[in-house]
């Protein structure tokens, strides 16, 4: 019998040649022993529900996701809601392991992401398709679900993924008709309004739909009540049967973000400074501000020439233009010789109305051929596929020339409000581009019934040039890296019973110097013509399934190491000479533990260490210290219950156990508990409604970490996690 896979889930792009082509169709001929050995099942549906997802995505991932060698946490759909997590960061936050910096500039360019200790800030995917990193990513109302792949995988993601990358699945139209319409009022100013609709076309082409999400939301911060956030979005898409065989999806996203930027509060060694209150606001209300608008337009065309042979090809146009000016909240404590600064007060340091007028844009084109075929009596399961993209970054800063001369404030009251002269002008205009092609090839080939061996191997092109201008002088700095990398992946699964899996993997991953070019717009001169940083992991894993398939246990011990990590000598330069390591166990419960019980559940160890450094002060003292941000321990559970007469219960959790505030010193931040709960109430068909209580015994937490332990003269800062709140959230569903 041959063996072969019915999957909606393909993604191509220009066929990657003629040559591939000819190659694939050539594999995909009959085979050439009576009995091959068989993948095993796969079976797609329309519609993913509950906590359990069976595959990803990503047509990359051509097994599900029991049969896939590798960590792969998925949010679904069904957690968002109920916990009504609208930003990634509230999402993540389901995903032990996850740690979130405050960025670059305080708040920075976008999400500062780290996964099993590394930077996951240029390894942002929308349905499978790299995102520009300039985004904040402030709401979920067009997210189905979000893919969280753990361990280096550049095979699958591209540069960087030294930790991890995470792949945002967008809402996309379905066979059905529905509408529902959410609003929600809460603590904190809460408002929130929101429309998911779909309609089938009948009578266009083969089973067309259309369907719409809209969003209006405006809050202040719990526990920092001067902080307030307001925007609105739009995303229609449409999907079109051509034919039986070929389908095409229409999609656009649309949202704008008005925000008062919040840098946290001054902080000693991960501490807040004594005097200074939680809710303290350091920024200026009428100089600071964060104008985003986001626009992205997506096209997506699949076509099945069989039942073994298939072609999508992703297209994506996005713009991002983001104008921020932000106030940090360091602080001086002790001024100067000249003007010093008595007990108890302050004066500003660090970046104060300092303006980024920034826009991004990118093109990108995926291309994925899938096919099923045997040969020599081994079933095989092939995806190739090919990826074009361009991303261009432009960037005015400017200053508002903010002046504390013989000026000083109270630490316990900063004034929130600037009012000395202005003297605003631009400081630079910087320029950059990112191009990438790529080539990549997977392959799962079933050995026999009980094992299946995984490979995958991708060729990078990287070329990047920076141009900045520096004013009022004009001088101009202009660089340039290019880079050519082979990255690879290799599993083996191991099949013992129908339910269960065994596998051990090992994959690579690179960081190039140009890696966060489109965020940082600047490549450094000293590290421009190094080599990309190398890094690789092992894992050794299993995956279960129980209670007839309703729930899922995984386990997985790893190790990531960073062979050639960039390192400052002493003279100044910059070469490949440290290296760090991650290693510890992954632990995780999914799905059902009875018709009216659900749980989604992880646990994550970290061992990290920096095993070499520069030979400098600073580098001695690295070695042997855990990376900063990096948390031993973190757990994170949430569950529900259906109680009868339409009731039901949620509760969460989450730990982070205590971890170093910087790589280099041995000051802590505090270990923290949140406790979450939710009480729902189905009213009848098409009313639903539910009641969220987040962060129950009003828990301070630091949530984003600048690595950073301050100076007296230079304080450095933390950013709490929300306040105690509470939501009420209606539905109607019709």
């Amino acid at each position: 019998m041959r063996a072969f896979i019915k999957s909606s889930q393909h993604q191509p792009q220009r066929l990657l040649a003629s040559a591939v082509g000819l190659a694939v169709a050539s594999l995909a001929m009959p085979a050439l022993a009576d009995e091959p050995a068989q993948l095993g099942s796969v079976t797609v549906k329309g519609e993913q529900s509950g906590y359990k997802v069976e595959r990803s995505a990503s047509a990359k991932y051509a097994a599900p996701l029991l049969d896939t060698p590798q960590t792969v946490s998925v949010v679904p759909q069904e957690v968002i809601r109920e916990q009504q997590a609208l930003s990634l960061r509230q999402v993540l936050s389901n995903v032990s392991g996850i740690t979130f910096n405050a960025g670059e500039g305080g708040g920075g360019s976008g999400d500062s992401i780290n996964i099993r200790g590394f930077s996951a800030n240029a390894n942002m995917q929308v349905d499978g398709l790299r995102d520009s990193s300039q985004s904040n990513r402030t709401d979920t109302f067009n997210i189905e679900q979000v893919e969280v792949i753990k361990g280096p995988n550049s095979v699958f993601g591209g540069a960087g993924t030294t930790g991890g990358s995470i792949n945002q699945i967008s809402k996309t139209p379905r066979q059905r008709d529905f509408t529902e319409i959410g609003a929600s009022l809460g603590t904190d100013s809460y408002h929130r309004l929101t429309l998911d609709t779909n309609q089938t076309l009948d009578g266009v082409g083969e089973d067309s739909a259309f369907r719409l999400n809209l969003m209006a939301h405006e809050n202040d911060v719990p526990g920092r009540d001067q902080i307030d956030r307001q925007r609105w979005g739009i995303a229609p898409s449409l999907a079109l049967g051509l034919s039986e065989d070929t389908r095409l999806t229409l999609s656009y996203f649309h949202q704008s973000d008005d925000n008062l930027p919040d840098y946290g509060v001054p902080a000693f060694d991960g501490k807040r400074l004594t005097g200074v209150d939680r809710d303290g606001y350091f920024g200026f209300s009428n100089i600071d501000k964060e104008e985003i608008e986001s626009d992205a337009f997506t096209a997506k065309l699949e076509h099945r020439f069989n039942d073994r042979l298939s072609l999508q090809n992703l297209t994506r146009y996005s713009r991002i233009a983001r104008d921020t000016v932000i106030s940090a909240s360091h602080v001086n404590l002790v001024g100067s010789a000249a003007d010093p600064v008595a007990p108890g007060r302050y004066r500003p340091a660090g970046p104060q109305g300092y303006g980024r007028d920034a826009t991004s844009e990118m093109l990108i084109n995926q291309t994925n051929l899938s096919a099923d075929f045997d040969t020599f009596g081994l079933g095989h399961r092939l995806v190739a596929g090919a990826e074009f993209s361009r991303e261009d970054y432009e960037r005015i800063t400017y200053a508002y020339g903010l002046n504390f001369a013989g000026r000083d404030f109270d630490l316990g009251n900063p004034p929130g409000y600037y009012s000395g002269p202005l003297d605003k002008a631009r400081s630079a205009d910087t320029s950059t581009r990112l191009d990438n092609q790529a080539v990549y090839v997977f392959d799962t080939i079933a050995l026999d019934p009980q094992w299946d061996l995984s490979l995958g191997l991708r060729y990078d092109w990287i070329d990047g040039e920076s141009k900045n201008t520096a004013l009022p002088a004009g001088t101009v700095t202009r660089l340039d890296s290019r880079d050519r990398e082979f990255s690879g992946r290799a599993g083996l699964v191991y099949k013992p019973t129908d339910n269960g899996r065994i596998y051990v993997a090992y994959g690579t991953s690179f960081n190039p110097a140009a890696e966060n070019l489109a965020s940082s717009g600047a490549l450094n001169a000293a590290a421009a013509d190094l080599a990309p940083e190398k890094n690789k992991t092992w894992e050794l894993g299993s995956k279960w399934e129980l209670l007839d398939g309703r729930l899922q246990l995984d386990g997985a011990l790893f190790r990531v190491e960073k062979t050639n990590a960039r390192e400052t000598m002493a003279d100044g330069s910059t070469q490949l000479a440290g290296e760090q390591r991650v290693q510890g166990v992954e632990l995780g419960v999914t799905g059902k533990l009875s018709a009216q019980w659900n749980v989604y559940a992880n646990y994550t160890f970290l061992d990290s260490e920096t095993l070499k450094a520069a030979d400098t002060a600073a580098g001695i003292a690295r070695e042997g210290q855990a990376l900063g941000n990096t948390p031993p321990h973190s757990l994170n559970l949430w569950t529900t219950y259906e109680l009868p007469a339409g009731w039901r219960l949620g509760y969460g959790a989450r730990y982070v156990s205590e971890r170093n505030v910087t790589s280099s010193d041995r000051a802590k931040l505090d270990a923290y508990w949140l406790h979450n709960a939710m009480v729902g109430y189905k009213v009848n068909e098409e009313i639903d409604l539910q009641l969220n209580l987040n962060n129950l015994f009003d828990e301070e937490y630091v949530q984003n970490v600048r690595q950073n332990v301050g100076l007296n003269t230079r304080s450095s800062a933390v950013e709490y996690g929300d306040a105690r709140s509470a939501i009420l959230s209606a539905t109607y569903a019709f």
